[in-house]
């Protein structure tokens, strides 16, 4: 009888050795089968349970700049909300490269997080290689708003619509010229879609930035600059440059009385500067969710309003869904923009 114990099934002879290491890795995969369930099932608590430490939030710009300032103020907002810190922290460097990066890099838990924006798009086509993919290694979460850029000339110049700036520059082809704050700036984007919707021949001036521009503007030595309208607001109420349009779709709160670039018959020269928040890719749909609505939440206060509406920002709030197809599309059109404007990498 002992023997016939030993029969396998198939008929050949096994000792008890051959049945214990069989009975050894069928218990460890028991035991890794149990260990993926239980993390299965951990995973759902764990977003649930978020935030429960403060959440970093990384800016890729210097402090103090626009997108920024927003960020501080909405995480102030959604934090006073839910009752946990949000700590916006910045990290610039290689025009925002070296902040992107440190968030696609972190664990997608929802503690970390990016404010993204424009710049970004601008990234795709100033360097050969990013050590990234914004599109696959990002999660978009939420937008947040816009700035608009306003086109903005100097009084001595004459021009007092778009109309007379164009028919200007083409009465004399490659004489006018625009400034920006650099290769890759808002100012720069702006200038080059108008020039490519109005068929202008121009030449751009990059400066170091915003501020010798503006030096140079005010003097006459630059013909029109697209400006952030925060900038531009004294400088047009001085009566020191002239407001010509606005670079988004609809007028500006701020300037309601100047026409958008579109009403003075250049749609495809719209332009927005805009300011959203993204996360490691692989981050719970929970949290995801969680965080569109609660940053949505602190939009739609009027205490967040009325500071945007000051710093000339306009909410922009979009489900995670929509911002991420608008991110997509900015990227698309900023890559045909380095085309038709022939802009080169700048590394």
């Amino acid at each position: 009888m002992k023997s016939a114990r030993l029969i396998g099934l198939a008929g050949g002879r096994r000792s008890y050795h051959n049945d214990r290491a069989m009975k050894l890795p069928m218990t460890r995969y028991f035991v890794f089968i149990a260990v993926l369930a239980a993390i299965g099932l951990a995973c759902p608590a764990l977003a649930q349970d978020w935030p429960s430490r403060p959440v970093l939030v990384i800016s890729p710009f210097t402090t103090g700049s626009a997108n920024d300032i927003v960020a501080r103020l909405v995480f102030d907002q959604v934090g006073q909300q839910i009752g946990q810190a949000f700590v916006v922290e910045n990290r610039s460097g290689g025009g925002g490269v070296v902040g992107v990066a440190s968030v696609v890099h972190a664990e997608p838990d929802g503690y970390t997080l990016l404010l993204s924006s424009a710049s970004m798009s601008s990234a795709v086509i100033l360097h050969r290689s990013l050590p990234y993919d914004e599109l696959r290694d990002l999660e978009p979460i939420a937008m947040l708003g816009a700035q608009p850029s306003v086109l903005v000339a100097a009084p001595g110049k004459g021009f007092k619509t778009v109309a007379e700036l164009v028919a200007a520059a083409k009465a004399r082809p490659g004489e006018l010229n625009f400034a920006s704050a650099g290769i890759g700036s808002a100012s720069h984007i702006a200038g080059e879609r108008f020039r490519l919707a109005a068929g202008l021949e121009v030449q751009h001036i990059p400066y170091r930035g915003p501020v010798e521009a503006l030096a140079d503007l005010v003097t006459g030595r630059i013909d029109f600059y697209f400006l952030p309208i925060a900038p531009a607001l004294p400088l047009i109420k001085q009566g020191q440059v002239i407001a010509l349009a606005v670079s988004t779709p609809k007028r500006a709160q701020l300037l309601p009385e100047v026409p958008t670039i579109a009403e003075a018959g250049y749609p495809s020269a719209q332009y927005l500067f805009w300011g959203g928040v993204s996360a490691p890719a692989g981050i719970s749909p929970t949290i995801v969710a969680a965080l569109n609505r609660d940053i949505n939440t602190a939009l739609a206060t009027p205490v967040i309003q009325e500071k945007l509406q000051q710093l000339g920002v306009e909410a922009m709030p979009m489900t995670p869904d929509h911002f991420g197809k608008f991110f997509a599309d900015d990227v698309a059109a900023m890559v045909q923009l380095a085309k038709d404007a022939n802009i080169a990498p700048m590394d």
